[in-house]
């Protein structure tokens, strides 16, 4: 992701197919039992195992066969978008569940899965050629939205796609350039479609140990508060800060551009960002449950 406000670049893909099978520093206590941390840490440790996930990697398919593995055993139908930016394959991972029930609201929970080819911003030198691991920005969201997963009752009144965007952390490295391209093609299919989602949660490096969410300035206010409304009632008020500080280009921005509702829950606050250092020592399982916990009660609420 990256922090700025310039308008949207658009990105022309050479390629799109659609294939579908079906296969802690004061934290408040975490109250929703029904999400399980301890699950979604284990998650988290299992994509570290794969090493960086970075496009192209041996890491990034494992990752693709085990998420894919771990949504069906679930019961969800799990779903690809492939497509190709400058001959680079793009894949993303759609787990959803009630989609033949149109009538329902349907919501997007989107988190990029891939990790950056370079860690650019490590203060030393000869690690700036090294790939990222990604325990927190890349492995946290996707381990949140698998326990999520995992967690939701089937007979859920809604309409769910869980997508695991790739190809979103590789802006400014040559051959590549711009980030968001996963969420930008899934984008641009949905702006042919007349049924489009009713909204889109995006979640980007929720799993530090200093977990503060600021809003983001450039998601759809009426989302946010309400669920910054869900946070200040289950007692996080004091980590979904209700303030802005951020402008982020993230996977959010793609569906804002095309007049979807949505939402970017990420906490720029975070002196490992693109370094070597981002790995499982980052990690609190706190702000995991604090994350899940208020997307669940977001999701069953409603």
């Amino acid at each position: 992701m990256k922090n700025n406000n310039h308008r949207k670049t658009r990105w022309i893909f050479l390629s799109s197919l659609l294939i579908i099978i079906t296969v802690v520093a004061f934290f408040p206590q975490v109250t929703n039992a029904l999400f399980d941390e301890q699950e979604a840490y284990s998650y988290l440790e299992k994509q570290l195992s794969f090493g960086p996930r970075t496009p192209g990697s041996k890491g990034h398919d494992d990752f693709i066969a085990w998420s894919t593995d771990e949504f069906s055993k679930m019961g969800w139908t799990v779903s690809f978008q492939k497509g190709t930016y400058r001959d680079h394959p793009i894949t993303n991972i759609i787990a959803s569940r009630n989609d033949d029930k149109e009538d329902l609201p349907w919501i997007l929970l989107g988190a990029h899965y891939d990790t950056r080819l370079l860690a650019d911003s490590d203060p030393e030198i000869k690690n700036q050629s090294e790939p990222v691991l990604g325990a927190n920005d890349g492995a946290s969201g996707v381990s949140v939205l698998l326990a999520l997963a995992s967690a939701l009752p089937e007979d859920l009144n809604k309409r769910i796609w869980i997508v695991l965007f790739d190809a979103e952390d590789q802006g400014r490295i040559q051959g590549w350039d711009h980030w968001c391209i996963g969420s930008t093609l899934l984008a641009q299919h949905f702006e042919k479609e007349e049924k489009k989602p009713d909204a889109v949660v995006v979640v980007d490096m929720i799993g530090d140990q200093d977990l503060q969410i600021f809003r983001e300035s450039n998601s759809t206010t009426s989302l946010t508060d309400e669920i910054w409304k869900i946070a200040e009632e289950e007692g996080y008020g004091n980590i979904l800060k209700n303030e802005e500080k951020y402008s982020i280009q993230d996977d959010h921005i793609p569906f804002i551009n095309i007049g979807i509702p949505a939402v970017d829950l990420i906490d720029f606050q975070y002196d490992a960002w693109h370094t070597i250092s981002d790995d499982i020592s980052q990690i609190s399982e706190k702000s995991l449950a604090i994350v899940g916990n208020v997307l669940y009660s977001w999701l069953t609420k409603q």
